[in-house]
């Protein structure tokens, strides 16, 4: 029975000292990625910038029922929680490609 107790003494000293490296190596990679997340942006800008994504302009639609009934399909189907997200990626796609195609030429 000693000899049982004296492997598994030993089976778990080697384990202790494997957690204790491990755990060693995790709390200083921790610490090294804490050390880098600084960044060098003015705080300034950030806020400047996250005030000028507010949206403050507000549109109203309206849909006929089968347009209603379509919208609310899409949704169903693919599972579109918010549609006014829907709407305005629809609207600034289709807006923007309209640019891109008709932009001015010097010809």
């Amino acid at each position: 029975m000693f000899i049982i107790d004296a492997k598994i003494t030993i089976i778990c000293n080697k384990n202790a000292n494997f957690v204790e490296k491990l755990i060693k190596g995790i709390t200083f990679h921790v610490a090294r990625k804490k050390k880098n997340n600084t960044s060098g942006i003015d705080p300034e800008y950030l806020k400047k910038q996250k005030a000028s994504l507010v949206r403050k302009h507000r549109q109203v639609i309206y849909l006929n029922d089968s347009e209603m009934a379509a919208i609310s399909q899409y949704c169903e189907k693919f599972r579109v929680d918010a549609k006014a997200a829907l709407f305005r990626k629809a609207i600034m796609e289709k807006v923007l490609s309209e640019l891109d195609d008709n932009h001015p030429t010097l010809f």
